[in-house]
């Protein structure tokens, strides 16, 4: 059974800021965060690739989220800095198994293995 750790989120104010992190031990060729809002439909935040150096950046979070490995700790971290109204969704780990770069975490089926989801809701 594949299994991801998912941590992080949580609410918060706008303008603040949140973590991510999530590990698996599977092996992957991309890993990433996914979101979907309460009535809208899913969207490819951030992944990044095995080695680390390649990731893909939704247009909407370009210059305020970052996504990095800690090849230490095992772990896939996504910082979110300067969030808003519109970040609130539930963000999925999520890992694509199969050859592909990060940008396929933004394709209907670009991703194999999801995690349960955690909660970011960016409210006054």
């Amino acid at each position: 059974q594949v299994q991801f750790v998912e941590s992080g989120g949580g609410s918060v104010q706008p303008g603040g800021a949140l973590n991510l992190s999530c590990s698996t031990s599977m092996d992957y060729y991309v890993i990433g965060w996914i979101r979907q809002a309460v009535g809208k439909e899913r969207e490819g935040v951030s992944c990044i690739g095995s080695s680390g150096g390649t990731t893909y950046y939704a247009d909407s979070v370009k210059g305020r989220f970052t996504i990095f490995r800690d090849n230490v700790k095992g772990t896939v971290t996504l910082r979110m800095n300067s969030l808003k109204p519109e970040d609130t969704a539930t963000y999925y780990c999520a890992t694509r198994t199969r050859r592909g770069s990060p940008i396929m975490c933004n394709y209907d089926y670009g991703m194999d293995y999801w995690g349960k989801g955690i909660l970011v809701t960016v409210s006054s």
